[in-house]
């Protein structure tokens, strides 16, 4: 096991990693169209101008017929929707390329009688068989079922809870001292938002990263966890969060490495720009803000940014200091 001040080093280069990577993104992009907003207009549009470029487009597709007469092969991304949240599957890696959920204070009131303890993992039936992630994939692995969306986000309903469960809100994550621990508080957080703002709309989902080797040159390298090796290991974990206020937004992105976190590490550390987030993911978010989405103010400029330990860990935390 490392020694504190390994894991301090470690992490602090991941967190260098990330923000670098932010930079890395930067680097020779071409700026960004402005975004349209959503028109309210009515009124059928016209009808594109005919011109050769869209003529040849016609003929193209018109061709494909010709190229794909016994279907199109993919890549295909299941969209599953749950009372709990919505999420987008990765058929290659066997996990979720985002999970979106919402949430208020009232939504995050405990009722009675709904208890985790109920809840099972399992596989998702909505995924075909052969794309799902499976129980035994997990089995010895070393990782642990990570939530994207905590089970601690919907103790309103057992449903929900239940549906958190599902291997399509899952993702193996390193336990001891991330999911466990830094992981947890930054979900804890992301709930103490409540307490400011009237809504917190939170995606949450894996990363590949590169990173650069002794030759200078970056790579991408990952584990792959199962049997037969199908379940990818993200290198990270982004949460990337919007706040609603009496019309007013804000909005943050954090890319945390899948490894142990000192608490002692403020949550800063891994704030980077949102596009980042895009780039190394290819999603975008929030596109239906329109030209709102580039302005956004910081989230963090607005509230303090830093992870909150729940009763368990402070307790768990005094228990240590104390044995």
């Amino acid at each position: 096991m490392a020694t504190p001040e390994r894991v301090t080093l470690v992490v602090g280069g991941a967190a260098l990693g990330a923000l670098s990577f932010a930079a890395y993104q930067k680097m020779n992009q071409p700026k960004p169209r402005p975004m349209v907003p959503i028109s309210t207009n009515k009124k059928p549009l016209p009808p594109p101008p005919t011109t050769s470029a869209t003529q040849q487009d016609v003929d193209a597709r018109d061709n494909a017929r010709t190229i794909l007469p016994f279907g199109f092969p993919g890549p295909m991304n299941d969209t599953v929707y749950r009372h709990a949240y919505v999420t987008s599957y990765n058929r290659r890696d066997r996990n979720p390329n985002w999970v979106a959920e919402h949430f208020t204070a009232d939504s995050l009131k405990k009722v009675d009688g709904v208890d985790r303890g109920k809840s099972t993992f399992k596989e998702d039936d909505q995924i075909p068989v052969q794309f799902r992630a499976r129980l035994a994939d997990y089995y010895k692995s070393g990782f642990d079922r990570g939530h994207m969306v905590p089970a601690a986000d919907v103790k309103n309903s057992q449903v929900k809870m239940d549906e958190t469960f599902y291997l399509t809100n899952i993702a193996p994550q390193v336990g001891d001292g991330f999911n466990r621990d830094y992981w947890a508080h930054v979900e804890t957080f992301c709930r103490s938002l409540t307490k400011q703002f009237s809504n917190v709309y939170v995606f949450t989902g894996p990363l590949y990263l590169p990173k650069q080797e002794s030759d200078g040159k970056f790579y991408v390298k990952y584990q792959v966890i199962g049997n037969p090796p199908n379940v990818a290991v993200p290198t990270h974990f982004y949460k990337v969060i919007m706040t609603e206020s009496n019309g007013r937004y804000h909005s943050a992105a954090f890319v945390l490495p899948n490894q142990p976190i000192p608490d002692s590490t403020p949550l800063e550390t891994f704030k980077v720009p949102m596009d980042a987030v895009e780039r190394g993911s290819g999603l975008t978010f929030f596109d239906r803000m329109g030209p709102t989405k580039a302005n956004l103010p910081d989230l963090c400029k607005e509230t303090k940014c830093q992870i909150v330990l729940s009763k368990f860990h402070e307790a768990k935390k005094t228990a240590a200091i104390t044995a």
